[in-house]
């Protein structure tokens, strides 16, 4: 092989090439593997950038291939390359993230529901818009700015002027005050020897053993009456199944139809003692006899008038007399 300038360019060249192929691999990292696209549109991308990796659980796997303006949605379309043996749902969801308060950026993917769709080529997967790292250092700013106003507030004139009116009300009002704890502690030394209503309640022992048996009784009662209605409930029972006196009654057929008929040879009777038919009916009704038997009374009552000073044989005289 000749030493000419042709053969030193092309060696030159194809280890340019190389060399331009290890970086992309190393730096743009999806330029010449095959894979599909996914796309996701957000309000702010937090200066993500083509080239910065997009990953799933922490494990890479895609970069992002563009980020561009989507003016008719007024959002930033982020254009995401996958690889082909990685297999993302349609119900994945999209986040850009940042390893740390200097690193880069990332896109991170969820899982997705188990059994779910996988996204095919050109699929738009929904988005999450995660906090602004300027937007986190400002509310720290303001946490760390209300902090320092919490401190200077325990400087020694604030704090003054805040127990300031609390220490002239415990000066105005102390004689109050004591007089009011001493009564405290009296009362609290009367309870605890069992003294007053209060101290009888917790320390008397014949009211707690009185307490205690009307609790007792109280008890019994309940059960009492528990076993009461349990029995009525059996009763109940007894007649529902048409057992006993008051069941056959309810639940005995011929019974029911015995007294039915009982009740209609009644109705019957009554019929016709109304229409004077009958020994009964026409002593009820027959107005004759009615006129005898009150014209018999009033005869009787005529001979018994002069029957005082009379004796047994002329009584039974004038009886038979007046009657026939």
């Amino acid at each position: 092989m000749k030493n000419s300038l042709e053969t030193r360019l092309g060696i030159f060249v194809a280890l340019a090439v190389i060399a331009a192929v290890l970086i992309l691999e190393t730096v743009g990292g999806t330029v010449f593997q095959r894979g599909y696209h996914l796309y996701g549109l957000f309000d702010s991308v937090h200066d993500l950038k083509p080239g910065n990796p997009v990953k799933m659980a922490g494990v890479e796997v895609g970069r992002v291939e563009s980020v561009d303006l989507d003016e008719a949605q007024n959002k930033v379309k982020v254009t995401m390359k996958i690889r082909r043996t990685v297999k993302v749902r349609t119900d994945s969801v999209a986040t850009i993230k940042f390893t740390g308060l200097l690193g880069q950026n990332y896109v991170s993917l969820e899982f997705g529901s188990r059994g779910g769709t996988v996204a095919a080529n050109g699929t738009y997967l929904s988005t999450a818009e995660s906090a602004d790292l300027s937007t986190v250092m400002a509310k720290i700013d303001k946490v760390a700015t209300g902090v320092d106003n919490l401190t200077k507030s325990f400087t020694g004139e604030k704090i003054s002027n805040l127990l300031g009116p609390f220490t002239d009300f415990l000066k105005a009002n102390k004689v109050p005050l004591t007089a009011t704890i001493a009564n405290f502690q009296s009362i609290s030394s009367e309870i605890s020897q069992g003294r007053g209503t209060v101290g009888k309640l917790i320390y008397d022992q014949a009211l707690y053993n009185s307490a205690l048996s009307s609790v007792t009784n109280l008890d019994h009662t309940s059960a009492e009456i528990g076993s009461t209605v349990a029995d009525a409930h059996k009763i109940v029972d007894q007649v529902n199944a048409g057992r006993g006196t008051v069941g056959k009654m309810l639940k005995d057929e011929t019974l029911y139809r015995e007294a039915t008929a009982s009740m209609t040879n009644l109705r019957e009777i009554l019929q016709k003692i109304n229409q004077g038919q009958g020994s009964v009916g026409k002593i009820v009704n027959d107005k004759q006899l009615y006129n005898n038997a009150k014209l018999t009374l009033q005869k009787l009552d005529k001979a018994t008038e002069g029957l005082e000073d009379q004796g047994p044989l002329s009584v039974m005289g004038v009886l038979m007399n007046s009657l026939f």
